[in-house]
């Protein structure tokens, strides 16, 4: 069964969506032959007993990267695909829009050539000084943004057709302003309970509080779980890494939401 593209939990009312978890959470916790535990697959009703033997099975699991799942009883992207398999959520790694086809080569070709801050922790050297030039913005100011900005701009150039995208280095004047250029944005909520939304080509908006947020761009979607493209990180994932890495984050990391330039 194909994940519903939404959060099952307590009071679910799809009674063969409730009937079909049972029936795959007693075979894969043992409790088929147990009275106590066993749940009751004739009835249709998401309750508390369900509710404890979902989170018994994601505090005995793990997601499709090996990381803990949460314990929290509800039934999102992440654990439908430890108790369905990978076959049965949401993956996208094709994008149809030349030019968004376009920035992630150019992005990949930026993950090639291993660019690092000069010196270390700068914010500045060669290529990401010419990430923050391209962006308009000061030398030595954090550079993710920039890096997005800079991706899109060259795939423009390489394809001959205007930058759509907002020319700023900051994360979260870009969600600000990107409707005002035709940008579509999905909140992050959407995108937890429904992955099919998070395509390739989009770009991922972090806020981290006082103003700070981090972004990057959605190369892979598996379910709840993206392949990214970013600057100014490492393998920490840290807003003010290094370099620019390729990372893979849970969609449930990604607090503020995607914007989608694809067709503008």
């Amino acid at each position: 069964m194909d994940y519903p593209r939404r959060i099952i939990k307590l009071g679910e009312q799809d009674v063969v969506i409730v009937k079909a978890l049972k029936r795959q959470l007693n075979i894969l916790l043992g409790i088929e032959n147990d009275p106590n535990l066993r749940l009751d697959q004739m009835d249709g009703n998401f309750g508390p007993k369900m509710k404890q033997a979902v989170k018994l099975f994601q505090a005995r699991n793990v997601d499709g990267e090996g990381q803990p799942l949460r314990q929290d009883g509800e039934v999102g992207s992440l654990t439908w695909e430890a108790l369905f398999g990978k076959n049965t959520v949401t993956i996208s790694d094709n994008q149809d829009d030349p030019l968004l086809q376009q920035v992630l080569k150019v992005a990949a070709g930026e993950v090639a050539k291993r660019v690092l801050e000069v010196p270390k922790n700068s914010n500045r050297g060669p290529q990401v000084d010419a990430y923050l030039h391209r962006a308009g913005a000061p030398l030595g100011v954090a550079w993710c943004c920039a890096f997005i900005y800079y991706c899109f701009d060259e795939a423009a150039e390489i394809i001959g057709r205007t930058n759509p995208m907002i020319k700023t280095a900051g994360c979260l004047d870009h969600w600000r302003r990107a409707p005002s250029r035709g940008g579509r944005r999905i909140a992050s909520s959407q995108a937890v309970n429904n992955p099919a939304y998070v395509k390739a080509g989009m770009i991922f908006i972090m806020d981290h509080g006082g103003g700070l947020g981090h972004t990057g761009l959605v190369e892979h979607v598996a379910g709840g779980l993206i392949t990214t493209i970013e600057g100014n990180t490492d393998a920490s994932k840290t807003r003010e890494g290094g370099g620019v890495y390729r990372l893979t984050r849970k969609l449930t990391e990604i607090n503020k939401g995607f914007i989608d330039y694809a067709g503008v």
